[in-house]
């Protein structure tokens, strides 16, 4: 039977492999097939790991042979952002720091997808240690959008969201620490997930800011990223990493809920943001009647100190880098400049050739935060506002089950229109604040814009650990929007439909 790899959700692989309808090592050629079609174009990839992925598949199909029984996601090609150690890759993090870095084992996020019978088929291309918003600042080369290759897939998981968005694989990690999820998936088209914080192991994936970052999953549909969702958080909390916590549920096997009763929040301010697109504003108007139409009651909440979060944010972020990339120095880790005669200068010529300019911009910043006498005025009064702003959205929670607002203020910008870093920085003006209280946040497809004709999206949001309601409301959007409009549901973007990726 001849089926299109494009065509299929990860569910879908899963089943067909079960089934006996196909290999896992044909979907694994079939996904490296598109790959080599498509990767020249895009650029989202660092490196391809053919040999790991038909091993993995292999392994999967000697399981079927001998009657054993199938692990949940047998079979399904994954992406992995490089930012997360594989046993047998490099981990770049983008960065010419840690071009040549093997990594000497493997993520737990890694690893719990690899024991659900995933197949690995390439490192994705980031933001250089996941520091914008473009996937423009990686030290290798940018990542192009796959419906529009003059533009940006966003970031810092683009690549991760424009491996889905072209096609190359069903699924793909990514990691969150502003919204580096949420943003990139708006722009590409895809379903892009933050898990509440601790929800997911970090243990194995490079830090940038430690109280802020979170893992999760890119997929073409809820569904797949629920599942996703469902492998990423067995076996409970991770024992290396003691922000790790229990997940007490089967996120897939929720999902389908009644809205009746629900509440949703709807925030009137967001909607008349200074720099907010009418085309995404459309979108969040339509997701917010999608969800009427089934039952869900719109209530407006406030969220009085979100003002602060992207300040908050800014001050948090590369003071957590800069603790956190110190470890960088060419004696221990990374690139080591050659011909130096000490160790202080060769740390201080290491670290100007190994990192990229706004990894050093970051890093410059996050020293002065932390300084004496400045400490005080910038880092403290930063994590009072945190304090205010979990405070209200825990308000917020308490009349509501979600929250719906835009993912991204506009549609995928070209490569070069933002140059200033402080316009970078406010295109995650949505997504920030759920990092700073730790909430879970998901961007769900809307179709493309009228204007532009690129993805829109809208991005839900929910209390820490309520991340179950969370995917019922947006598998109801998704469900609902499906019904109300010809969605693009898991299509491949324009012009990558059927280049390669074809199961024979």
């Amino acid at each position: 039977m001849s089926v299109n790899i494009d065509t299929l959700t990860a569910a879908q692989i899963a089943a067909g492999v079960r089934a006996g309808e196909f290999t896992a090592a044909d979907v694994a050629r079939a996904a490296l097939d598109a790959i080599a079609q498509r990767e020249p174009e895009v650029q989202a990839l660092l490196q391809v790991t053919p040999d790991l992925a038909l091993e993995a598949a292999e392994h999967i199909d000697a399981m079927r042979a001998a009657g054993a029984d199938l692990p949940p996601l047998a079979g399904v090609p994954f992406v992995i952002k490089d930012n997360m150690n594989l046993a047998g890759t490099r981990t770049t993090c983008a960065s010419r720091m840690l071009e040549n870095y093997e990594s000497p084992y493997t993520a737990t996020c890694v690893q719990r997808m690899l024991d659900a019978g995933c197949v690995p088929v390439a490192k994705a291309n980031m933001d250089e240690f996941a520091f914008g918003s473009s996937t423009e600042s990686s030290a290798f080369h940018p990542t192009n959008n796959p419906w529009d290759l003059a533009r940006v897939p966003g970031g810092s998981s683009g690549g991760s969201a424009a491996a889905v968005a072209a096609g190359m694989a069903p699924l793909a990690l990514g990691s969150d620490t502003g919204g580096s999820i949420r943003q990139p998936a708006a722009l590409c088209g895809v379903v892009g997930m933050k898990p509440t914080y601790g929800m997911v192991s970090r243990y194995g994936v490079v830090a940038f800011g430690s109280s802020l970052d979170q893992v999760g999953p890119f997929g073409r549909t809820v569904e797949d990223v629920a599942l996703a969702l469902d492998v990423l958080t067995a076996g409970g909390r991770d024992p290396f990493d003691g922000t790790s916590q229990d997940a007490a549920t089967s996120f897939a096997a929720s999902l389908e809920a009644d809205m009746a009763g629900k509440r949703i929040g709807v925030i009137p301010a967001f909607m008349e943001a200074d720099g907010l697109a009418p085309e995404v504003k459309s979108a969040v108007e339509q997701a917010a009647r999608v969800l009427e139409a089934q039952g869900a009651e719109l209530v407006e909440v406030d969220l009085p100190h979100l003002d602060a979060a992207i300040a908050a944010y800014y001050v948090i972020g590369p003071a957590e880098a800069f603790s956190n990339l110190a470890r960088f120095d060419g004696v221990r880790y990374g690139y080591q400049e050659p011909a130096c005669s000490n160790l202080a200068e060769q740390s201080s010529r290491s670290r100007a050739h190994g990192f990229g300019t706004e990894a050093k911009r970051r890093q410059m910043l996050g020293a002065y935060l932390l300084s004496s006498g400045v400490y005080e005025r910038y880092y403290r009064a930063a994590q009072k506002a945190r304090t205010l702003i979990t405070e209200d959205y825990r308000c917020a929670f308490e009349r509501v089950d979600a929250i719906l607002m835009p993912a991204s203020p506009t549609v995928a910008f070209r490569h070069g229109e933002l140059s200033d870093p402080t316009q970078m920085y406010l295109s995650d003006m949505f997504t920030i604040s759920l990092n700073i209280a730790g909430n879970c946040g998901i961007s769900v497809p809307m179709g493309a814009g009228a204007d532009s004709g690129m993805p829109v999206a809208a991005q839900l949001v929910s209390a820490a650990f309520n991340d179950t309601t969370l995917l019922q409301v947006a598998r109801a959007l998704e469900r609902g929007y499906a019904e109300a409009a010809s969605a693009p549901g898991c299509t491949v973007a324009p012009g990558f439909a059927g280049k390669g990726g074809e199961l024979a």
